[in-house]
């Protein structure tokens, strides 16, 4: 029974360690991409949408494994870290099986996006190269963005811009610009999770020589850039109103009172454990401003 327990409590640590409070910035791309395409009024794909989905999620939870360990090993993660526990800071499994569980994920990942690259041809097998490399290089490698301060654009990026314009290309096989405009509204809510996130730890990155944005201009440009992050997507709404698209322009605007509480508490707290608290609204806002878009897409 004891042994039972035991791998209970590791196969929940593990299972934590994909961090699934961040997951939504898989999820709300490819859904909000899929309405948007619905809008345009041209046809979309199940199974598209499935295997975007998976793929997305996989590297999503490859990419966190690999941050996991590669912290560990940089003293970026030890026991005075004042955010979620790490199962490799706590010795919950090894760096090693923390990267070979990673690297896993990006295999399937990849397994996942072929049903993709036959539909959508080589643009789809550059898209998911760089995704996968982009996952890897964002905390390993010889440039890791996080150190040198280019995590937040890695999750405009790949969470916004690659997102959604792929999985309308995939539906529609055109590059359009109603997907760009979308693609940067879902990947500017996601990046508010890692300045959050980095605005928290930035004293213990300093000693460690990862340069966050958060290290790099300090504790007020990091609250002013999470402030951004969070209402410029809503201005951006003034281009689907300006299209025609009323409907999804003004339903998103009840999110508006999550970015409020967001910015509010930032401001008014000092970086420290309730940040943990922060990242979960922030998942939040990234969550329902996404999905007011894809329901007002919808109809």
């Amino acid at each position: 029974m004891q042994n039972m327990a035991s791998s209970a409590i590791q196969l929940k640590s593990i299972l934590l360690a994909f961090r699934p409070k961040t997951l939504t910035a898989a999820l709300v791309p490819c859904l909000a991409g899929t309405a948007l395409v619905r809008a345009i009024g041209l046809s979309w794909d199940g199974w598209v949408l499935f295997y975007a989905l998976a793929a997305s999620f996989l590297i999503q939870i490859g990419t966190n494994l690999v941050n996991d360990a590669v912290d560990f090993k940089k003293g970026a993660d030890t026991e005075k870290r004042i955010g979620p526990q790490r199962i490799t800071q706590a010795g919950i499994l090894t760096a090693g099986q923390v990267m070979a569980l990673g690297s896993l994920c990006f295999l399937l990942a990849v397994l996942c996006g072929i049903p993709l690259v036959m539909k959508g041809g080589w643009v789809i097998v550059a898209i998911g190269v760089a995704s996968v490399l982009m996952g890897y290089s964002y905390t390993a490698g010889p440039f890791p963005l996080a150190y040198l301060g280019l995590g937040d654009l890695f999750v405009i990026l790949f969470f916004g811009l690659l997102a959604v314009t792929g999985i309308v290309f995939l539906n529609t096989g055109e590059w359009l610009q109603e997907a760009f405009v979308l693609g940067l509204q879902i990947g500017l809510h996601a990046t508010v999770l890692i300045a959050i996130n980095n605005l928290r730890d930035h004293s213990g990155d300093a000693l460690v020589n990862k340069k966050t944005l958060a290290v790099r201009f300090g504790v007020k440009f990091s609250r002013y850039e999470i402030a951004t992050l969070c209402f410029l997507p809503f201005v951006l709404n003034l281009y689907w109103w300006f299209e025609g698209y009323k409907i999804p322009a003004v339903l998103s605007l009840f999110a508006v009172p999550l970015a409020i509480k967001i910015t509010k508490n930032v401001f008014s707290t000092q970086p420290s454990p309730a940040y943990n608290r922060f990242l979960g609204q922030a998942a939040g806002l990234h969550l329902v401003f996404g999905l007011l878009l894809a329901i007002g897409f919808a109809f």
